[in-house]
């Protein structure tokens, strides 16, 4: 059967973590339930072998990403960027493209910067952005809806940790279930 749309499925799924750094961690509030959430897609995502890359935001004033999100990494793919949509660095959508992957589920901070800008020019280049609302943040709770809200009506499919883990899982009772099963309990 074919899918809806706007499922996120595995196969044609990578998951794009912006800028979760250690320098977030002294101006952000409720950080660490972030970090759980996307700790809990990257764990997925390895189990059912969807693609991860990183961003890290000017590295040298920001630091690096944080270990609550690197341990979960196998191989982590970094990459470095200034500008605030990554997809403004020259090497990046190129990055994006060589994983023949339509659909990008994106997590991370801040909202209404990086995340913000990443996924717009993400939009605009073709791709279907996934934006894991329970697995982004801002310093500001109000700047964090009005991005979503913004990125929604850019065609942004917002969503949550635990839809995107059950639509890359797609059944139950399968050894692909019962690898992300402990994520979700």
């Amino acid at each position: 059967m074919e899918r809806h749309p706007l499922v996120a499925t595995r196969q044609e799924s990578m998951l794009l973590i912006i800028d979760c750094q250690q320098a977030m961690l002294k101006v952000m509030d409720g950080w660490k339930p972030i970090a759980a959430q996307i700790r809990k897609l990257t764990v997925a995502a390895n189990r059912l072998e969807v693609p991860i890359l990183l961003t890290e935001q000017y590295r040298k004033g920001l630091g690096v990403t944080i270990a609550e999100v690197l341990r979960e990494i196998k191989s982590p793919r970094v990459f470095h960027k200034e500008h605030f949509s990554a997809c403004m660095e020259p090497e990046f959508l190129p990055t994006v493209e060589a994983y023949a992957r339509p659909k990008i589920v994106v997590v991370g901070m801040e909202t209404h910067v990086c995340v913000l800008q990443t996924c717009l020019d993400l939009i605009r280049a073709g791709y279907q952005v996934h934006l894991v609302a329970d697995a982004v943040g801002s310093r500001v709770t109000d700047n964090r809806d009005i991005a979503l809200a913004l990125m929604r009506d850019a065609g942004a499919v917002i969503s949550s940790t635990e839809i995107v883990i059950f639509q890359w899982a797609c059944r139950a009772n399968t050894d692909e279930f019962r690898k992300i099963l402990p994520i979700v309990k």
